[in-house]
């Protein structure tokens, strides 16, 4: 039986660039594309790992929102991070954002991402009975 498959854009230039969706739902779950604080043409709170992995959360929340869930329904995470010595902050601001939520979670060091300012990009599954697109 072939599930009904929805998609959200985002606000990345490479979203059309590489043909990719913000986030794809597929009967109840819905994952979302790796998330970073870019923001208008600029990565923001550069510098800040700790920052950037709370502005990577709320690009990825408002994804989920548009499917009517939010961080209760998160059930998985993936953390992509350019520098072992951040860890502990980018561990500290998931903590923050979803530490009684406790969904499964992977941290890994990586050589770099697409930008060399940005220091974490995130990946969230989440998960709701009746995933409807809102938006």
């Amino acid at each position: 039986m072939t599930q009904d498959r929805r998609h959200v854009g985002g606000y990345s230039p490479w979203e059309d660039q590489y043909g990719f969706a913000r986030a794809v739902a597929i009967g109840d779950f819905v994952f979302v594309s790796g998330c970073t604080a870019w923001d208008d043409g600029s990565v923001r709170f550069e510098g800040s790992p700790y920052e950037q992995t709370v502005a990577a959360f709320g690009v990825a929340l408002d994804a989920l929102s548009r499917f009517g869930l939010d961080k209760a329904d998160i059930v998985r995470t993936r953390l992509y991070v350019t520098h072992a010595r951040d860890t502990d902050e980018v561990g500290r601001a998931h903590r923050d954002l979803l530490g009684e939520i406790r969904p499964a979670c992977t941290m890994v060091v990586i050589n770099a991402l697409v930008d060399s300012r940005m220091s974490v990009e995130v990946e969230v599954d989440a998960y709701k009975k009746n995933v409807e697109l809102l938006r």
